[in-house]
């Protein structure tokens, strides 16, 4: 009996933000709810992937091992796991688009997004500014209608997103809580609201530093109910975020708002050329003093990404 094809996985290791750009991909590309397989790589598969080895098929787990049976007709993954996933699929019938840098020859997937600091070249490569993500005119309405509450803050309404220090961004906890008084001293001025989220990767004194900031609002983990951050991008008339997160900013960016950075001089790495192409756009500023209002271009690259997508995905094989 022949299965009928699924027309679309997403596949990823289960990482949050992995799956987050495999999947607004998909929504971009017209797929409301896509099918998403989280893979259970075996240690031979951690440290291989996305090279090719004997046995490779049966090493992401049982579930993947029967896609390979009744492969998608189109497969998307994020991430090194997934590349060897998508990479092995394709080699089994599916069209296959490969999110981030697989760190192999862009020839042995159908297409690779990957973000343009990483300075991937190719005839099927697609560059992006930033990560994907789906943030756009009707996400940020829907965010602002399930945080409907949010509303009763004082405007201006400042969201400040926090993150962490990395190999690429080394903020000390003084500099954070430098950065943290002097906008205090700004909404006191503009007596507007403060409202606060950190991240996985916020270190437990920057937590402790946001508990006691004075800000309108604290998310620093589960214990403070669920996360607002959703609420935070749709109600804010300006954001302020740490420069440590190419995801966070991407998001940011995408708002129809100022965007305001901690720490732009102190991203190193590849990282640092996503920051400053976003400051020569002038999409994002450095944090002032007083929050000035500026001209705003949402960044929206899975629109965009999806469009060059189109054509390929209608032509025959």
């Amino acid at each position: 009996m022949e299965h009928t094809r699924a027309p679309i996985l997403c596949v990823t290791d289960g990482h949050a933000g992995n799956r987050r750009q495999a999947e607004a991909l998909a929504h971009a590309l017209g797929h409301v709810a896509p099918p998403h397989l989280t893979l259970e790589p075996s240690w031979l598969a951690r440290a291989l992937a996305p090279r090719r080895f004997p046995g490779a098929s049966m090493s992401l787990g049982n579930a993947f091992a029967s896609t390979m049976a009744n492969p998608p007709t189109l497969v998307i993954g994020c991430g090194r796991q997934a590349a060897l996933a998508t990479r092995l699929l394709r080699r089994a019938g599916s069209r296959a688009i490969q999110i981030l840098d697989p760190r192999l020859d862009p020839r042995h997937w159908d297409r690779v997004i990957a973000p343009v600091h990483d300075e991937l070249h190719g005839d099927n490569v697609i560059p992006m500014l930033g990560s994907l993500h789906d943030v756009d005119d009707l996400w940020l309405a829907r965010a602002r209608s399930d945080f409907a509450q949010m509303a009763d803050f004082a405007s201006p309404r400042i969201a400040l997103l926090v993150g962490g220090p990395s190999k690429h961004w080394s903020m000390d906890d003084a500099d954070f809580e430098d950065a943290l008084a002097r906008l205090r001293q700004t909404m006191s001025a503009n007596r507007g609201s403060l409202l606060a989220t950190a991240s996985r990767r916020t270190p437990e004194r920057w937590r402790s530093i946001l508990r006691e900031s004075g800000a309108d609002l604290v998310w620093c983990d589960d214990n403070d109910g669920p996360n607002p951050y959703r609420g935070l991008l749709g109600w804010a008339d300006a954001i302020v975020c740490t420069a440590d997160s190419v995801n966070m900013l991407s998001e940011a960016a995408a708002t129809t708002v100022p965007v305001y950075v901690i720490g732009a001089d102190q991203i190193r790495g590849r990282p640092r050329t996503f920051v400053e192409t976003l400051l020569t756009r002038r999409r994002i500023h450095p944090l002032t003093d007083d929050l000035a209002a500026f001209a705003i271009g949402p960044l929206r690259e899975s629109a965009r990404v999806a469009g060059l997508l189109h054509d390929w995905l209608d032509s025959p094989r």
